[in-house]
């Protein structure tokens, strides 16, 4: 059975139903205490952890006093606009009595659709996590429609896992697992401890129906549990209304743990080396070596640029004899690496004119 406990990086997903008082629309702020409580004994055990937080819109709604009725698209856009500051501050006020920093991240489906704000993205959590920080990620609700939208947070914290390369997601949820059928309805139904993998029996079981102010069903934490799993994350569905979530779980509360098919480094490593090649980097022979190493592709070890690409796109690593070493994701354009070839990295921003990064794969982002 996983276990948060040794773990290197966790997201936990918070649905909006355990931030918010259905009844009052207002903050469940004890609830939150607890659960920072819990944020900092993890990261008092040298764990990384990211929340992927629903509630902006739950929260909006009741100072707007919009009532718990379906909302219009402008009205729920207006909803997050007021209560995503409502939240951002009452995650700020419950974290830093621990001396955590906490990060307001918004995102949207684009954001990891396209390879050049996914590694954006990815590049910002990762720096926010080697600063310290907590980072708070949830849906643009502000700005999202139908075509940009995960729709829920459940399939967003999955994504989130894996572009950080979470080894652990939890869903905080108000079910505790994933069950034969609705509890609620079939007294018979059976609650999985574990599940090695998700077969069609499986989703066929879960339901659509979510509950109170969320928005997601089991369907939902399924397909979440899909991505995670894929990616080389354990995954698991537990109930989170009673304080100190994250430490009941660790100590063995009702749950449903889905297995990971890999670890996240082999799983992102297979994903690079499965993509189309958009064109090739030819690398001299010490830049070679410093690969072997585990260094990232830094411009003095490039001698040749070929192919049209874009900032996130595949590309093939060849050495000087022209023979594949590897492959990765470029953070530059076919353009740019052709100016900043062969030069130090101190000279990248007078050659391009801007400011840029000085690796041109990043270690992370390269697959041997």
């Amino acid at each position: 059975m996983a276990s948060l406990i040794p773990a290197t990086r966790v997201v936990v997903k918070i649905g909006s139903a355990l931030l918010v008082d259905r009844a009052s629309g207002d903050l469940r702020s004890d609830w939150l205490h607890a659960l920072a409580d819990d944020v900092a004994w993890l990261r008092g055990q040298g764990v990384d952890v990211l929340i992927v937080s629903s509630g902006s819109i739950a929260l909006g709604r009741g100072v707007l006093k919009l009532g718990l009725n379906t909302l219009a698209l402008e009205q729920s856009q207006a909803a997050a606009a007021v209560g995503q500051i409502r939240l951002a501050r009452a995650y700020e006020e419950a974290l830093t009595p621990h001396g955590i920093t906490a990060a307001q991240v918004l995102v949207t489906l684009e954001d990891s659709a396209d390879r050049r704000r996914y590694l954006n993205t990815r590049a910002t959590l990762g720096t926010l996590l080697g600063l310290n920080v907590v980072p708070i990620v949830n849906e643009n609700d502000t700005i999202a429609t139908d075509e940009i939208r995960y729709g829920d947070n459940d399939r967003l914290a999955a994504q989130v896992a894996v572009t950080v390369g979470a080894d652990r997601l939890v869903l905080l949820s108000d079910v505790d697992g994933f069950y034969s059928a609705n509890p609620l309805q079939d007294p018979d139904a059976k609650r999985f401890d574990r599940i090695d993998q998700i077969t069609p029996e499986i989703e066929a079981m879960a339901g659509d129906a979510g509950s109170g102010l969320s928005k997601g069903g089991m369907k939902t934490k399924i397909m979440a549990a899909k991505v995670a799993t894929a990616g080389g994350c354990d995954m698991a569905i537990t109930n989170g209304f009673a304080h100190n979530p994250l430490r009941l779980l660790q100590d063995g509360a009702p749950s449903t743990w889905f297995a990971a098919q890999d670890d996240p480094r082999t799983a992102r490593k297979r994903w690079i080396a499965a993509m189309k090649p958009r064109g090739e980097i030819v690398i001299d022979a010490g830049a070679g070596n410093a690969l072997d190493e585990g260094k990232s592709l830094l411009p003095a070890g490039v001698t040749g640029v070929s192919g049209r690409f874009g900032r996130g796109d595949p590309v093939l690593i060849l050495d000087a004899s022209r023979q594949p070493l590897g492959q990765g994701l470029a953070r530059y354009t076919n353009v740019e690496a052709d100016r900043i070839k062969g030069c130090r990295s101190a000279d990248i921003e007078e050659l391009l004119g801007y400011p840029a990064r000085a690796a041109l794969i990043h270690r992370d982002d390269m697959a041997l």
